[in-house]
């Protein structure tokens, strides 16, 4: 049985040339929105995904703006909206070291190299120049961890742990 990996949401339709807009779950939308790519649309209360070719990628605001081969106007697309687009595990390719899939990363431990347990990380946001990671932390407070080498100092993804070396400020 193929396993499937999230990369973005239909939330609405973007003019009326037929292109969505789709607020991205994944790690390298570059990759996965370039033109050409395949990806399938799992649409609520259906069994089968719509097999979806990329016609054009481009950001605007928080969004990603996609077409689709085949469907060229906004009655067309329309249907699409509240899907969730999809990749199979065969497409998700191999990474560069100190490189991480999002579901290899959310769910594992942080914790201190001094052995203190923070947390699991459950949301991965990307503000910018890096990824930060956000951990619930004992408390319930959230921690946000950014992933920069001078703060994560080993991730085991077989593990599902992450050892931090906090810099001053950044629990508190």
């Amino acid at each position: 049985m193929e396993k499937w990996f999230n990369v973005g949401k239909i939330v609405n339709t973007q003019g009326i040339k037929g292109e969505v807009r789709v607020i991205s779950k994944t790690d390298f939308p570059e990759k996965r929105y370039k033109t050409g790519n395949v990806l399938y649309l799992f649409m609520p209360n259906s069994s089968s995904p719509i097999e979806l070719t990329v016609k054009s990628h481009r950001t605007h605001k928080n969004f990603e703006l996609l077409s689709f081969e085949g469907y060229n106007n906004i009655n067309e697309v329309e249907k699409f909206r509240d899907g969730i687009l999809k990749v199979p595990e065969s497409q998700l390719g191999t990474l560069k070291e100190d490189e991480f899939y999002y579901h290899e990363i959310i769910g594992c431990l942080v914790a201190t190299t001094k052995g203190e347990e923070l947390g699991k990380v459950f949301e991965i946001l990307s503000p910018g120049a890096n990824d930060v990671w956000v951990v619930k932390g004992k408390s319930g407070k959230d921690l946000l961890i950014p992933y920069i080498h001078d703060v994560v100092k080993k991730v085991d993804v077989k593990e599902k742990v992450i050892l931090i070396d906090p810099m001053e400020g950044l629990l508190s």
